[in-house]
């Protein structure tokens, strides 16, 4: 009887060590796979909230996607001042998205950041400005397009003669810029920028900073390089799988991707100004989706092309042609000329096609629900159409009295 008991007690304890032999190898074999390599090999789109911390506070912020199979990438803005409502503060209160970053922390901004969007970012990698600059001069400069030269006096006596510390000067062309210029090119404005072109330069900056990566890949990622680049990042994954993320973001093909930014109307609330997107944010969520779908798209290469918009107000409606042309603007493409059309009694919305891309006109025209579609070379029989013009566009739109500021309604 006792050797029966002994028996019983040594297999039991031999159950239980297998038990604890098969744990160990499963919790060895999760902390070993790389969630990043699970992404690619799942052919999903690996997202990134890429963030440039200054002051302890999100100086920009982007979502950045990346699709392997064809190296194509999408860059989202997501301004520091967006103004929501913050499910993340106790209590919930309508503040800049900053706030939640402020008080709650990073993960805190990237769940805010995914609500805002409707997607699903898995990692986040934050970046001091300080090292982000440091790292400018690691890698020998960021090469940046500057299109006109940039003299930038940040004085605020305009009487005084500004020393060289109170201007920017920026030359023009394809240049390559040190850490300073860096420094100086994120952070100027002046009167006369467009609308988001503050956040366009952080962008091509950021954008620059990964085709740096990749130019001097074999240098930066070697064993004894990349744990100094490391110690820049801050992210919620490191080790291999940062590494391995840091690797596929220098692949980004920067010569195809259009960054878009946030569009929305300024507010002064509690004192703050914020910026509160468009149609309670589902334009920026529309935005998103469409730009992402077209990555599968089988004529991605022909929407990978900017676009030249005119867009015309064939309506007594004051101002609809400019509030249009925003909504074309937030998906990417280049509005070069907003005005009336020659009537103002145009029944329908027209797109016009100048460059016989039917299936572009047709992608164009999903942005407003317009189906109406006509070339260049055919006229209008019933004369309320005007479609000559004097600028070189590739696609003329007339807003009809059939367009309600958002959609063509059939």
């Amino acid at each position: 009887m006792k050797a029966v008991k002994l028996d019983r007690s040594i297999i039991f304890l031999m159950f239980i060590l297998v038990l604890l032999v098969v744990s160990l190898i499963a919790l060895v074999f999760e902390l070993r796979t790389n969630p990043v390599e699970n992404i690619i090999k799942d052919d999903k789109l690996l997202n990134v909230l890429f963030i440039i911390e200054k002051d302890g506070a999100p100086f920009c912020s982007n979502i950045i996607t990346y699709y392997s199979e064809n190296k194509r990438a999408a860059m989202f803005d997501i301004p520091p001042q967006t103004g929501l409502i913050l499910h993340s503060l106790t209590p919930s209160r309508t503040d800049r998205i900053e706030a939640s970053y402020i008080e709650k922390g990073r993960e805190a901004f990237r769940r805010e950041v995914e609500n805002l969007t409707d997607m699903e970012i898995p990692f986040y990698v934050v970046i001091s400005f300080d090292d982000f600059i440091k790292l400018t001069d690691f890698l020998s400069g960021f090469n940046i397009f500057i299109p006109t030269p940039v003299d930038v006096y940040l004085g605020n006596d305009t009487t005084a003669e500004p020393t060289l510390d109170e201007r920017i000067l920026l030359p023009s062309g394809s240049v390559v810029l040190d850490g300073d210029k860096i420094r100086s090119y994120m952070t100027y404005s002046e009167e006369g920028d467009r609308e988001g072109a503050v956040a366009m330069r952080r962008q091509q900056a950021l954008l620059s900073f990964f085709r740096s990566l990749n130019d001097n890949y074999d240098f930066v990622f070697s064993s004894e390089m990349f744990p100094m680049i490391e110690s820049c990042l801050i992210s919620n994954i490191s080790g291999a799988p940062l590494k391995n993320l840091m690797q596929e973001l220098s692949g980004i093909d920067a010569e195809r991707l259009v960054p878009q930014q946030m569009r929305g109307s300024v507010r002064i609330v509690d004192g703050k100004e914020m910026l509160f997107p468009f149609y309670d944010g589902d334009l920026q969520k529309e935005i998103i989706r469409k730009t992402l779908a077209g990555f599968l798209s089988e004529n991605s290469e022909e929407l990978e092309r900017i676009y030249a918009l005119e867009i015309l107000n064939g309506t007594t409606t004051q101002d609809l042609a400019r509030r249009t042309s925003e909504l074309y603007q937030g998906f990417g493409y280049d509005v070069v000329r907003v005005a009336n059309a020659p009537e103002n009694n145009v029944e329908e919305t027209v797109i016009i096609d100048r460059i016989e891309g039917n299936s572009v006109a047709r992608v164009i025209g999903q942005v407003i629900h317009c189906e109406n579609i006509r070339t260049a070379e055919v006229s209008s029989d019933d004369g309320n159409v005007d479609d000559g013009t004097e600028y070189l566009v590739d696609f003329t739109i007339i807003l009809g009295s059939d367009f309600n500021g958002r959609y063509v309604i059939k």
